[in-house]
């Protein structure tokens, strides 16, 4: 695995996810380079549907992708509980990866109902599909304010304006109180 490309260890993750048959979709930076601007970023973000049954299978097979990784069991534990995060860190790369369990809630599920396969390096890997990209990020900006969230909703809207789904978009930025902000950054994009 490469040091210096993050790309490599994504493909890592998403091959292991797919032969333990955990459900996964990239978000974040990472998806926000697929379906906007190239950006950098310091981590890759995942969400899983992920079992508690999973749980110690998953820990085990992080545990050796490289030497000195870190993965803690009562931290998948807790994420599991809180629907919350745990924090892979590759010890090869020293690449952080945070794995988000998928909420139970209707966007969510519509998410992972969504979620569109692109190719990283020749090998098909699930992303966010870029509604759903810019609706996570409206609903992080809205719940703690970046220029980051909007810059990059920004982005998608550009690269990606002429495939995105706006009766979608609309749709469920109504249902999540993000009518106001989208239409903002609409404008903004235009």
């Amino acid at each position: 695995m490469s040091n210096d490309d993050p790309n490599h260890l994504l493909i890592k993750i998403a091959e292991l996810l797919e032969q333990l048959k955990i459900p996964y979709f990239i978000t974040g930076g990472m998806a926000v380079t697929v379906w906007g601007r190239p950006r950098f970023t310091a981590d890759i973000d995942i969400i899983i549907q992920m079992q508690p049954k999973d749980a110690e299978t998953l820990e085990k097979t992080l545990s050796i992708i490289s030497e000195a990784s870190y993965v803690s069991m009562e931290a998948i534990k807790r994420a599991l509980n809180n629907y919350g995060e745990f924090n892979f860190i590759d010890g090869e790369s020293g690449m952080k990866v945070d794995f988000w369990i998928l909420k139970n809630t209707p966007f969510a599920v519509s998410q992972l109902k969504r979620r569109k396969m692109r190719s990283i390096l020749g090998k098909k890997i699930y992303f966010s599909s870029p509604e759903d990209l810019i609706l996570s990020k409206l609903i992080w900006h809205k719940e703690s304010p970046t220029g980051r969230q909007l810059d990059d909703v920004e982005s998608i809207l550009r690269v990606s304006k002429k495939r995105l789904d706006f009766k979608y978009l609309q749709s469920w930025a109504k249902k999540l109180d993000l009518e106001s902000i989208l239409n903002e950054v609409i404008k903004d994009s235009s």
